[in-house]
């Protein structure tokens, strides 16, 4: 590790300039070639896959998404001649455009999609494609044709998850995060160079890193919103690394090193913290793999190449900017108290945090007791957590989505905006009159509200399948949607079938939803053991103990666990909705998968750079309670600037527009600054105290077993005796 700083730091030109070829170099190719994101995925062995698998069979052009297109009149009602002539020439357009195969008119004989007091109607668009896959610029289309029916005293609004692309989402701030970002830095450094220098080193990182993102999008079905995420995510630990390596050099100038000396140290140290956190949070993220769901597999793979390319540059890109600033990352206030010819000046410990580790050692029961009762309250929401699929109802009241759900679910009731779709295949000249039968025992299902007729579908000789429409009575993110899907499944269906050839699945957009919970929940508990069994046996092998890593692996469940209880609270709860602009609901799916792998990566971060700090001082004296507070002193209000920086930049994922990434930012903010404030800087130290000389307990075989890992220096030689300079401004000289 010093040596590759040290040639870096030499040839910091040649670095330069090699990171700038190459991001400009993917950059152009990635542009070029252009990117291929998808976001399709499949659900291999549930009903909505199979159903979905029988209609591309069946039909192929007809097995695409359907979507909405809702009318309303402030006078009149729908079926008024005047508002009937300028609707349908509408969906006569709109019947014509690309991409869409079928248009449903609500005037059709026999449609039953205008509401009772005639005020509501809605027609069906049937696109060639899955939603996520339809072009944008066809979805608009289809949008425009349509709107163009609306006048004083008709509204047209749209609705469905092909429409749903229209409504341009946003991760929110970034800009503001990252300014941020840069406020907290120049606090924490005193000095323009030293904000600059993390910020430099993780965007130039992050616009590579994308570059190859978006060529691997040719090989891999990527999501469309995985950029998005690994820029964020990157853009936070990528500053987090670039902090905790120059506020290393940063020590060693003021201890009388020279610049290449400060930053080989630095290198040898901080950086060999850094490489094995990013190694930890790539296993994290790339732990979605256990899941088995395939649209995981590129945001797993894409996040941990973001992390990479920021823990490369900051182990080759930073040394090399060091090499070229040297002593100017110090405050000039710094640099001439060191010009002064008084000597190095060297600001051991932060007061305030030495302060603070001397009461953690004096009452380590008290405030290991009341950290961990604060996390168990926050995490008691937790137990109620209902993870499903966020319908339109709560997207932004300005969207056409949401405005033509509210409109469907004032005319028919919000079961319409999420049917289930029944898919038949015919195989028997009976069959129709059985399916009769089995339909009118599901439409006295409680819970449904409507079955429509069926649509036959396919060509003789070929597939044939019969497709049916049923409406609940509920919206599809509530609870009793999900038990409507389950009890047809489960008794309703195969009662109703039973003595017949018949096979009845329950697919479409809904159920795929409650599907795709299901599945993920099956699994969530082999994907969170298997991130923290690799993560225990990395610490094992680097700390060789067996309480720091079982300590670190228990505290990030309960960092988890308040996360999730506290977005339960805001989001599904409804606490505090209005300053969100939220409505409550379930929580999605992916969201405790992604909040997990990504907090489970961080908080590793931060019990590494912290133990690190404190098993250096172990090796040194023996003496646990001097590791454990001088740990504690020198590297916690790093951890506390680096914590602060990533809830700013998770945070502004809130000022987004959508509900599910205002969720993720949320819920990523509070997990860092519980994780970081709570659990690393009082939890942990606490127990550490308590624990004493068993922290660095390692039974002999197990020694012998587990190969050895170092995050601490190489180098046998002392840094260079400092005299210690009272502080005088509160930054981490």
């Amino acid at each position: 590790m010093p040596k590759l700083a040290r040639w870096c730091f030499r040839h910091r030109i040649l670095v330069l300039a090699g990171w700038l070829v190459a991001l400009v170099a993917v950059s152009a190719l990635a542009s070029s070639i252009g990117s291929k994101y998808s976001n399709s995925f499949t659900l291999p062995g549930t009903q909505s896959s199979q159903a979905l698998d029988l209609l591309q069979k069946a039909a192929p052009a007809a097995s695409g998404d359907v979507d909405q297109i809702v009318v309303a009149t402030t006078s009149g009602k729908v079926t008024d001649p005047a508002v009937r002539e300028r609707v349908e020439a509408a969906l006569a357009k709109v019947s014509h455009l690309p991409h869409v195969v079928a248009v449903g008119s609500p005037y059709a004989a026999g449609s039953r999609q205008i509401s009772t007091d005639g005020t509501v109607g809605f027609a069906t668009v049937t696109f060639d494609l899955q939603a996520f896959d339809v072009p944008k610029a066809a979805v608009n289309a289809v949008i425009d044709t349509a709107k163009a029916a609306a006048d004083g005293t008709v509204r047209v609004e749209l609705g469905g998850a092909a429409i749903e692309q229209a409504n341009n989402p946003s991760l929110g701030g970034v800009g503001f995060g990252i300014l941020a970002a840069a406020i907290v830095l120049f606090l924490v450094f005193g000095s323009l160079l030293g904000m600059l220098l993390p910020l430099v080193t993780a965007l130039v990182s992050l616009g590579t890193a994308l570059g190859v993102v978006g060529l691997l999008s040719h090989a891999l079905t990527t999501a469309s919103y995985t950029p998005e995420l690994a820029l964020l995510i990157g853009l936070g630990v990528g500053v987090d690394y670039a902090l905790f390596i120059v506020s290393r050099y940063r020590h060693g100038l003021l201890s009388g090193q020279s610049p290449e000396d400060a930053a080989a140290t630095a290198a040898d140290t901080s950086g060999r913290a850094v490489l094995f956190a990013g190694i930890t949070v790539c296993i994290a993220v790339l732990g979605m793999f256990a899941l088995g769901i395939s649209s995981f597999y590129s945001l797993a793979v894409a996040t941990a190449l973001a992390v990479a390319f920021t823990v490369i540059s900051a182990l080759t890109l930073l040394p090399a900017l060091l090499g070229m600033f040297g002593r100017r990352v110090l405050s000039r206030r710094v640099r001439r108290r060191l010009d002064s010819g008084t000597g190095p000046a060297h600001v051991e410990q932060s007061r305030r945090m030495a302060a603070w580790a001397a009461t953690i050692k004096r009452r380590p029961v008290a405030i290991a007791a009341a950290g961990i009762a604060v996390m168990a309250v926050l995490a008691i929401p937790f137990a109620s957590i209902h993870l499903g699929t966020s319908d339109q109802g709560n997207d932004p009241a300005s969207t056409t989505t949401r405005q033509a759900y509210d409109l469907l679910a004032k005319g028919f009731g919000p079961g319409f905006n999420g049917p289930l779709q029944l898919v038949v295949p015919l195989t028997a000249a009976d069959q129709p009159a059985e399916l009769t039968r089995v339909l009118a025992t599901i439409a006295e299902q409680p819970g449904v509200a409507a079955v429509g007729a069926p649509v036959t579908l396919g060509s003789p000789g070929g597939t044939r399948v019969d497709v049916v429409t049923v409406y609940p009575t509920t919206s599809p993110q509530d609870r009793a949607t999900t038990d409507l899907v389950k009890r047809l499944r489960g008794t309703v269906v195969p009662a109703a079938t039973r003595g017949t050839d018949l096979t009845v699945l329950v697919g479409g957009l809904t159920a795929i939803g409650i599907d795709f919970s299901q599945v993920i929940a099956g699994k969530l508990v082999l994907f969170v053991g298997a991130i923290i069994l690799l993560s225990f046996l990395l610490l094992v092998a680097v700390f060789r103990s067996l309480l720091i890593p079982l300590t670190a692996a228990v505290m990030n469940l309960l960092s988890a666990g308040a996360a999730f209880g506290i977005s339960t609270a805001v989001f599904q709860w409804g606490w505090g909705h209005r300053l969100l602009g939220i409505e409550g609901g379930p929580i999605e799916t992916f969201g405790p998968v992604l909040i997990f792998a990504i907090l489970f990566g961080l908080s590793m971060d931060y019990e590494v750079f912290l133990v690190s700090r404190m098993h250096e001082e172990w090796q040194h004296s023996k003496d646990n309670a001097r590791a454990v507070g001088g740990g504690l002193a020198d590297g916690g209000p790093i951890i506390a600037a680096a914590a602060v920086i990533m809830v700013l930049v998770f945070g502004s994922f809130v000022l987004g527009g959508l509900r599910v990434i205002k969720l993720f930012g949320f819920g990523l903010a509070a997990a860092v600054l519980l994780d970081a404030l709570i659990v690393r800087l009082a939890v942990v130290p606490a127990l550490m105290f308590l624990f004493g000389r068993a922290n660095w307990y390692l039974p002999a075989a197990v020694d012998r077993a587990v190969p050895r890992l170092s995050v601490e220096s190489s180098s046998a030689e002392p840094e260079p005796e400092a005299v210690a300079v009272p502080a005088a401004e509160p930054v981490l000289d």
